[in-house]
């Protein structure tokens, strides 16, 4: 199994068709020269160690009760960073049952004004060699190309197309007329930050997102148990990755939420559709370290892929996950990303205390 790369950052597609080379980031940038509307949250908030089950008339509108419980955490025939699997104590917290959807996003707009990281223009200054005319708002879209033979470069099949975000998911031209009802996209974890603190509600923690996930089922490789997966499971990817997609389960892209049946907490899309961001930092030795009781993460962020850029965990995988390739449906698998990336298969849900 090749283990899941991390995630492009937008501004690394954006000068590779500045300067017609990767070497330009030398892995340096941490961010993408957008500055935040507000600085985000330095670690992930603490969950409540409220015991009680609340009753239906207090459930949050549109969340699900995750009751206290312990699991499994991580798999021992993961990747290297999903290991060691151990047991972990959760205290029971509501989760959003499915992913927040443009329309939900739409509303947070509305009321707030906030302009995504996506809608941006890039700083200069960070960038003093890329064209000015590249140095616009945009983001990452899947279009790989027709001749890709290997799978080592991920950056194949992404390309940086100015105009594209929530609003205009493909670029120029496109919008979510039609998917409302679909999860946002292009959202950064700056962006889902404003979000949650808007609704009242925060990021998950990663403990808190894999417990949710396996709904309760134990040792079990998929939230839907052991089958292998098929196109009636979830919403990932059919035919060979990344040039032929079949899309036989419906869809070429994002599906609607809920479109696929709920896992044992009646919970929707926590394998595939789009990736989750969750609260914590990323390191792939997390586990070697972590609490036994409502883990909140590592302090701070490595990733020797990119040891200069600091990354946060998501959670899922998405409409574009393979078996062939990084199998992030799984529950256990972890992916990372820097904090200002937001792409065209990453997307968010929350978590609220009792």
């Amino acid at each position: 199994m090749t283990h899941p790369m991390s995630t492009p950052h937008p501004l690394e597609l954006a000068c590779r068709l500045c300067a017609g080379t990767l070497a330009v980031v030398l892995g340096t940038l941490t961010g993408c020269g957008r500055a935040p509307q507000s600085a985000p949250e330095p670690a992930a908030a603490q969950p409540s160690t409220n015991l009680s089950s609340p009753t239906s008339s207090t459930a949050p509108k549109g969340m699900v009760w995750i009751p206290l419980g312990s699991f499994i955490m991580g798999s021992d025939n993961g990747t290297p960073d999903e290991r060691p699997a151990h047991t972990v104590e959760m205290h029971g917290f509501w989760m959003d049952q499915t992913e927040v959807t443009n329309e939900e996003f739409a509303r947070f707009v509305e009321a707030t004004k906030y302009v995504t990281l996506a809608e941006r223009p890039p700083d200069p200054s960070q960038f003093p060699d890329a064209p000015p005319e590249n140095l616009v708002p945009g983001a990452g879209v899947f279009s790989p190309a027709p001749d890709i033979e290997s799978l080592e470069n991920h950056l194949a099949w992404w390309r940086w197309q100015p105009g594209a975000n929530w609003k205009h998911p493909e670029g120029p031209g496109s919008n979510f007329a039609g998917r409302e009802r679909h999860p946002v996209v292009h959202v950064c974890w700056d962006d889902a930050q404003a979000y949650a603190k808007w609704a009242g509600k925060r990021l998950p923690t990663e403990a808190e997102w894999e417990y949710a996930a396996r709904g309760g089922q134990r040792g079990q490789p998929y939230v839907w148990g052991n089958d292998a997966p098929n196109p009636s499971h979830a919403n990932i990817w059919q035919g060979h990755f990344p040039k032929i997609n079949t899309a036989a389960d419906g869809w070429r892209a994002t599906a609607p939420v809920a479109t696929y049946p709920p896992n044992g907490f009646g919970l929707f899309d926590m394998a595939g559709n789009v990736w989750e961001w969750c609260a914590d930092w990323y390191r792939p030795d997390t586990y070697a370290n972590s609490a036994v009781q409502d883990p909140k993460g590592p302090s701070t962020s490595y990733d020797p892929q990119e040891p200069l850029t600091a990354k946060r965990v998501m959670r899922g995988g998405s409409y574009l996950c393979s078996d062939v390739y990084c199998s992030g449906y799984r529950p256990s698998a972890r992916m990372k990303s820097s904090p200002d990336t937001g792409l065209a298969h990453t997307g968010f849900r929350c978590v609220k205390d009792p």
